[in-house]
């Protein structure tokens, strides 16, 4: 079964800039972080710091069109960033970028290296398509509060990912739910990389060529396939 990904009318029409590249992954090999991929992260931190040059992350052109189109939809993003100032403001601090598992810690290096969001989902564990919406305020959205499974429910009007299970992603790229992020198990991924204008489509592509590269050195044999760019404007 193909996994479609979708985006509705009225959040092309929120961010004409919007560019997304999705990249397709089978027959993945997970498990712990490791010396090599915490060696990427360390890496990508000090990219991340020659590309500010001293700037704070949200000062980054790029950072500032994420918080521009997060007010637009009701969003304070100096509270909900997204996901990859939020990963650059943790790279540059003193505790560092999170180990999590290979395949997290490979597109979270390629993500603060390049100042892109990127996400990975697990297609086995994807419900449907996936699509990009406004919300309602009456979706779900799976999650877990002081350990324990809680259900919440996005702003009328907050820009999601969902499936056909309820929302998998809040505030766009911000908080991603547990039910369908990568695990030690995963053997399948989606990984998106999304941008707003002024970012060029070949940063984000050449973005997406660095994290299809790793997965291949770390999966070795498995079939990837990076779909083209997909545009707003």
């Amino acid at each position: 079964m193909t996994l479609t990904l979708t985006v509705s009318d009225d959040v092309r029409a929120l961010a004409p800039g919007f560019t997304h590249i999705a990249i397709k992954a089978h027959g993945l090999v997970n498990g712990p972080s490791s010396d090599a991929s915490s060696a990427l992260l360390d890496d990508a931190a000090r990219r991340l710091a020659v590309r500010l040059d001293g700037r704070a992350p949200h000062e980054d052109p790029h950072m500032a069109a994420w918080r521009e189109t997060y007010t637009a939809f009701g969003s304070k993003p100096s509270r909900t960033r997204n996901s990859a100032e939020a990963l650059a403001k943790r790279a540059l601090s003193e505790a560092g970028l999170p180990r999590i598992n290979l395949l997290v810690d490979l597109y979270n290096a390629v993500s603060v290296a390049h100042l892109i969001p990127v996400g990975g989902e697990d297609i086995d564990r994807v419900e449907g398509g996936m699509r990009l919406i406004r919300a309602t305020g009456e979706e779900d959205f799976a999650t877990v509060v002081g350990g324990e499974e809680s259900v919440e429910h996005p702003d009328a009007g907050e820009v999601v990912w969902r499936d056909d299970a309820g929302v998998t992603c809040r505030r766009w790229n911000w908080r991603q739910g547990p039910r369908t992020r990568l695990t030690e198990q995963t053997t399948s991924g989606i990984f998106l990389l999304e941008s707003l204008a002024p970012v060029p489509v070949a940063e984000v592509a050449a973005a997406a060529a660095e994290l299809a590269e790793l997965l291949a050195k770390f999966s070795p044999g498995a079939d990837i396939a990076v779909r083209a760019p997909e545009s707003s404007a």
